[in-house]
C-alpha cells in the first residue's frame, strides 16, 4: 500500500497554493497556431487610424515578447521629448549599469557622453539594451523607477494583459504582454513623426566619444523585403521565440501587424508580410471625419465684428471595410444654426457623433479655429440706424 507522509502533503498543498495565487499573472500556454508560413503563438492585424482589428489569433494572451518590450521605452522617450523633459541634442553620461548591459547593444562606454537622439536611434534600429537602459535612467533616475512609469502608461492606454519588469525585454519574472496590447502601444508610437523618421533607417554608424564606431544594422528585415513597410520592432529570446511588430502604409491606409512566438526568424517576417498584404488586399479605409474641412460655413454669426468663422473637427476618423462592402458606422454632425461672438480659438461649439448601427461609439469635438471679435456698441448703433433709415 502506498504511504504518503504528512510532509509530502504539505509540500504538494504549498505548491498548488503558489500556482493558484501566481499562475494567472504569467500565462504559460504553449499553443502554437500553424500558419502558411510556420508556427506562431499569437498574431494580430490592426488598422492604425480606427484601431479596428482585422485579423487575430490568440491576441489577448499574455506571453513574453522579448525586445518588442522596447516599444514602450521608445514611446516614453518620444513623449519626454515632446513634453520638453528631454531634448534630442541633450547629452547624457553613460552609467556603469547601462554600459554593462548584455545582449543587443551599441557597446556604450561608461562615463561616455551620448546624445538622446543617438540613443533613441540605437534602441529603434538595432534594439540596443544599453541605450534603452540609459534612456530609462535619464527619464526616471533608475530602470526600476522607469518600469513603474512603463506600467503606469500601460494602464493609461488600457493595456489589460501587460506587465513590464525592465526597459529592454530581457527575460524577467512577471514580464509579459499580448499581441493586442503590443499593437496598441505601436499605435501610440506612430503618433510621433520622429519615430518613422528613425525606424526606416537601414544602417548607420554610432559614434563613441573616443572615436570608436559601432555600425548599427536594422533588425527589422521586412524593411528590405517589403516596400510598404517603414517601421517595426523585433524581439527574440528562447522563452519568447521570434517576435515582430511591424507597420506599413499603402495610400491612405496604415496597418499594424503583430507576430509573437514564431518558430523562426523567417516565420515572423513571412507571417507579418502575409498579414499586411491580406489587409491591403482585402480592406479599404474610408474617412468619415476630415479635420481639414471647415464645418462653419453654414453657421450664422451674431454680433460679430467680421463674418468669418473657421470651425474644424478635433481629429480625423476613418473606418475600414471589406472592399465592395458598406460600413455600419456613420457620422452625425451636431452644430448650432447660429452662434454669438466673441469666440476664441479652441472653443467647443459642437460635436460629431460616430454611430455604429445607431449606437454611439465615439464623440469628436468641433472647435473654433480663429478668434471672432464681438461687434462694438458703436457698430451695433450704426447698424440699427441704417435699418431705421431704410
Amino acid at each position: 500500500m502506498l504511504r504518503i507522509s504528512k510532509l509530502s502533503v504539505l509540500i504538494f498543498a504549498g505548491v498548488m497554493t503558489l500556482l493558484f495565487l501566481f499562475g494567472g499573472f504569467m500565462p504559460t500556454s504553449k499553443c502554437l497556431a500553424v500558419t502558411q508560413e510556420g508556427k506562431v503563438r499569437a498574431s494580430l492585424l490592426m488598422d492604425y487610424d480606427s484601431g479596428q482589428i482585422l485579423s487575430e489569433n490568440n491576441s489577448t494572451e499574455g506571453m513574453p515578447i522579448a525586445s518588442v518590450t522596447k516599444l514602450m521605452t521608445i514611446l516614453l522617450t518620444l513623449e519626454s521629448i515632446d513634453n520638453k523633459l528631454l531634448d534630442e541634442e541633450q547629452v547624457i553620461t553613460a552609467s556603469e549599469t547601462a554600459a554593462g548591459m548584455g545582449g543587443s547593444q551599441v557597446f556604450l562606454e561608461a562615463g561616455g557622453e551620448y546624445k538622446v537622439i543617438d540613443l533613441l536611434k540605437a534602441a529603434i534600429i538595432c534594439s540596443a539594451n544599453d541605450a534603452s537602459v540609459l534612456l530609462a535612467e535619464s527619464i526616471s533616475g533608475s530602470e526600476a523607477d522607469f518600469c513603474n512609469l512603463m506600467n503606469k502608461r500601460a494602464k493609461e492606454l488600457g493595456l489589460t494583459n501587460t506587465n513590464y519588469a525592465n526597459a529592454t525585454g530581457l527575460p524577467a519574472p512577471m514580464q509579459y504582454s499580448s499581441a493586442q496590447d503590443v499593437a496598441m502601444v505601436m499605435r501610440e508610437v506612430l503618433k510621433h513623426p520622429l519615430y518613422l523618421n528613425l525606424s526606416s533607417i537601414w544602417m548607420e554608424d554610432f559614434a563613441h566619444p573616443k572615436g570608436r564606431i559601432t555600425t548599427m544594422s536594422n533588425t527589422n528585415k521586412l524593411l528590405k523585403t517589403y516596400d510598404l513597410c517603414d517601421g517595426g520592432k523585433t524581439g527574440s529570446t528562447a522563452e519568447a521565440g521570434y517576435c515582430l511588430c511591424a507597420t506599413a502604409q499603402n495610400g491612405n491606409m496604415r496597418l499594424i501587424s503583430v507576430v509573437l512566438g514564431a518558430d523562426s526568424g523567417k516565420t515572423r517576417f513571412a507571417e507579418s508580410r502575409r498579414l499586411l498584404e491580406y489587409g491591403f488586399n482585402t480592406f479599404e479605409s474610408k474617412k468619415l471625419v476630415d479635420k481639414s474641412l471647415n464645418l462653419g460655413e453654414n453657421i450664422r454669426l451674431e454680433k460679430a465684428q467680421e463674418n468669418d468663422l473657421q470651425v474644424f473637427a478635433e481629429k480625423d476618423y476613418s473606418v475600414v471595410v471589406k472592399k465592395g462592402e458598406t460600413s455600419s458606422i456613420s457620422a452625425e454632425l451636431c452644430l448650432p444654426e447660429s452662434i454669438k461672438a466673441p469666440l476664441k480659438v479652441g472653443d467647443k461649439i459642437g460635436t460629431i457623433k460616430v454611430l455604429d448601427n445607431g449606437v454611439l461609439i465615439e464623440e469628436i469635438n468641433v472647435l473654433v479655429n480663429n478668434d471672432v471679435d464681438a461687434m462694438s456698441y458703436l457698430k451695433i448703433i450704426q447698424n440699427i440706424t441704417k435699418r431705421w433709415q431704410i
